[in-house]
This record gives structure tokens, C-alpha cells and sequence, in this order.
């Protein structure tokens, strides 16, 4: 394992002294990320080694040192609500921030996104100048695929990431770690909150915790108790309807786990996320309740009505349809409310496919 360390005024000099992008690379990767933590992430979070350094290792098996725990944190949106759960805040986000009208995007959980400077609200967008201009002293952000740090253009990544370490949190089961689950995530996320200073004996933390575990065993519950409940996971688009692939899901799969029985589709797309359907059979997968995409970037059920298969699958018409944040806010608090609300809808499905 490797490591670098970067004194913040090191980085404060060289921003003053280029005022552009491009200063070079300063972390070095760890070619080992072998070891695991036994939730399906590789790597350990470590923690601080002093109350007046920080040091953590993501799961690219980065170890990052700086010699002060970093406040002018840059992350994407939903990282970033993550972290201001636990009382860590950011200065500036990225990725779906504000919807046209202005209002909080649901990836944007409870930040105060007016009080932040958004470097993007959309997939390509990452104004690497104003970004620099924040000073920066950490970049974090969730991983689909290892090493691909999310809403971080690839073809900018390297100038973005000299100006500052980055932490790259796994969020996705992949084929070198299938075992990746929402329970684990949270926790890596718990871990990195607590390197940069959160308080995880403070009041929110702890009931936030005992609301999370409480909402994982009433999903259980409601599985056990209403049995033969199918849920199909899917997204709405203008001219295709996604299934989702549970296994492809760090929560479909933790869903799983505690009892959902989730439908899983036969012709995945080459991704593997998804099996792409036109609206003509979008009635492929009989199903009882439909974890419907809740974010910006798919249709909602409003929008949805015009298309008449939509319309007549038995869900809808039974009105089984709940919405799923299809990237969750990796929080005890974040994640708590879907537990709940899929309990909630399960519990109260009856057979209608």
C-alpha cells in the first residue's frame, strides 16, 4: 500500500502559483485491493491517526494523508448529503443539484444547496476553473465501476484530481467484489465521516442509526408476513422502460437479502444494469409492486400516463407503485426512509400480477 501526503499549504501554493489546470498527478494508486472489510468494499477506512491529521484509504486502495483533517470538501451531490448527515459539510457539489424550478434535486437529501457552489447539475458538466478557484482540499464521490469516479468527466479527471486527493467510494457489486451492499456502503461512508471529524456518538447520528435498523427489520417483516409479493425495480424513459437487475444493485440486493422477492431480467443490457424494454413490452415482467426511479433524470408516474401499456400494467392500476432512489444518499438517515417505504408498500400489496 502506498501513500501520499499533501500539505494543504503546499496545495495553496501551487494553486496560486499556476492558476490553471494541470499540475500533475498526486496520489499514487495501491496496486494490491485484495483486502476486504467483510461488507463487500475493499480497503479500511483507517481513521485519523491524530486529532490534527487525517488518513483514509478508499476503495481504489488509495490511501490519502493530509497533515489537517480537510473542511473545503468537493463532492458529488449525493455524497456530499451523506456526509452533512453525519455534520461533515461541503463547500461545493456536483451532479444533480436543483431542478429547473430551482427546488432541491432528491439526490441533493437536506442540503442547503443555495449556501454551495454547484460545479455541475448535469451528466459532463464540471466547471474545473470555479472548481479550483474553491480551493479545494478533498474531491469525494461514489464508484459504479472500480476506479470510474462518478459525475468526474473522464476525459477531465486527471486535471480535476491534481488539485486535490480524492476518496472513491465503491457503491455497485462488480465482478471482483459481488458481495457490495447497502449495509456496507453506509458504513464505509460512516467511516469517512468519522476521519473527517463527525461525532458519531452525537444525538442524530445514533437515532439516525437505530431508525435505519429498525426500517431494515420491518422490511424483513414485511416480507415474511405478505409472501408472493413480486417488485420489479425500473426506470421510465421517453422511449424505453428499464428493468433493473437486483443483482447489479448494492440496495436491490440488500432488499433481497432481507426477504424482497425482487424480479430479475433475463437479457440484461451489455452494462449489466438493466434490461432495456420498449413501452410496446413493458408488460414482460408481471409484477405486484414497482420500485419506480424516483429520480430527476427518469419520468415519474404524472408523466407517465400517456402511455397506455404503462397504464394498464396491474401495479399501476392497483396503484402499487412506490418511488426508489436508484442512488441512494449512503446514510443511516438517507436510507432509513426507503426501508420504511418499501416495508410500507410490501406490507400493504396484494396479488395482482
Amino acid at each position: 500500500m502506498t501513500s501520499s501526503r499533501i500539505p494543504f499549504l503546499s496545495r495553496r501554493a501551487l494553486l496560486s502559483a499556476s492558476g490553471a489546470v494541470g499540475a500533475g498527478v498526486l496520489l499514487t494508486a495501491c496496486g494490491d485491493d485484495s483486502s476486504g472489510d467483510g461488507s463487500g468494499n475493499s480497503g479500511s477506512g483507517g481513521g485519523n491517526a491524530a486529532a490534527d491529521s487525517f488518513s483514509f484509504t478508499d476503495d481504489r486502495g488509495e490511501t490519502v494523508e493530509l497533515d489537517a483533517v480537510p473542511e473545503r470538501i468537493v463532492a458529488f451531490v449525493g455524497t456530499a448529503a451523506a456526509l452533512h448527515d453525519y455534520g461533515v459539510a461541503s463547500v461545493g457539489v456536483f451532479g444533480p443539484t436543483t431542478l429547473p424550478n430551482g427546488e432541491p434535486d432528491v439526490q441533493a437529501g437536506s442540503l442547503d444547496v443555495d449556501s454551495l457552489t454547484v460545479l455541475g447539475n448535469a451528466w459532463g458538466e464540471f466547471n474545473v476553473e470555479e472548481y479550483a478557484q474553491l480551493e479545494p482540499q478533498l474531491l469525494v464521490t461514489n464508484m459504479f465501476e472500480p476506479g470510474a469516479l462518478w459525475y468526474v468527466p473522464e476525459e477531465s479527471t486527471e486535471d480535476i484530481t491534481a488539485f486535490a486527493p480524492s476518496v472513491g467510494i465503491l457503491v455497485a457489486p462488480t465482478a471482483d467484489n459481488p458481495d457490495v451492499r447497502l449495509q456496507g456502503i453506509i458504513e464505509r461512508y460512516t467511516e469517512l465521516a468519522e476521519a473527517l471529524g463527525a461525532d458519531l456518538s452525537a444525538t442524530a447520528v445514533t437515532e439516525a442509526k437505530s431508525r435505519y435498523e429498525a426500517a431494515a427489520e420491518s422490511l424483513r417483516q414485511a416480507a415474511r408476513d405478505n409472501p408472493g409479493i413480486k417488485v420489479l425495480a425500473c426506470s421510465g424513459a421517453a422511449d424505453l422502460f428499464y428493468a433493473s437487475d437486483p443483482a447489479s444493485s448494492a440496495d436491490l440486493a440488500y432488499f433481497k437479502d432481507l426477504g424482497v422477492e425482487l424480479i430479475t431480467p433475463d437479457n440484461l443490457d451489455d452494462g449489466g444494469f438493466f434490461e432495456s424494454l420498449s413501452w410496446e413490452n413493458a408488460d414482460k415482467y408481471p409484477a405486484d409492486v414497482l420500485l419506480l426511479d424516483s429520480r430527476s433524470v427518469a419520468l415519474q408516474p404524472d408523466a407517465l400516463a400517456d402511455k397506455p401499456t404503462w397504464t394498464r400494467l396491474p401495479a399501476v392500476e392497483a396503484g402499487q407503485i412506490t418511488g426508489w432512489n436508484s442512488e441512494p444518499i449512503y446514510s443511516y438517515a438517507g436510507c432509513a426512509p426507503l426501508l420504511e417505504a418499501l416495508a410500507e408498500a410490501i406490507r400493504n400489496a396484494r396479488k395482482v400480477s
